[in-house]
């Protein structure tokens, strides 16, 4: 069994822009950048839990739409002065969907 897990198409999520998914693990947000890459992490911003699905996709980073913070969406690092991170989750671009790793959810969920 496969323990990738089919969320979306890649077309659903706007380039420089995110999509939140409900999952085990909590509230997901899963970023498609300009280059059409796909990232997922924690929806809450470190600083004060803001919905980082909101916020503005600029490189391999976006914005916390409450405060500014800036996050990595490769390493969901808090960048800059600021400090925090956020988990990250493996995702990747198949036949044109955006799949997430069930078993890396399950065991965040676990944890």
């Amino acid at each position: 069994m496969s323990t990738w897990i089919d969320i979306a198409a890649l077309e659903d999520i706007p380039r420089r822009g995110a999509r939140m998914v409900k999952t085990s693990a909590g509230c997901v947000a899963v970023f498609r950048t300009a280059k059409d890459e796909v990232f997922a992490l924690d929806n809450a911003c470190p600083h004060k839990a803001g919905p980082l699905a909101e916020g503005i996709v600029h490189g391999t980073s976006v914005t916390c739409p409450l405060h500014n913070w800036v996050i990595s969406l490769e390493t969901g690092a808090a960048q800059g002065e600021d400090e925090g991170r956020v988990a990250t989750y493996p995702a990747r671009i198949e036949n044109g969907r955006v799949l997430l790793d069930r078993s890396f959810l399950r065991a965040r969920a676990a944890a």
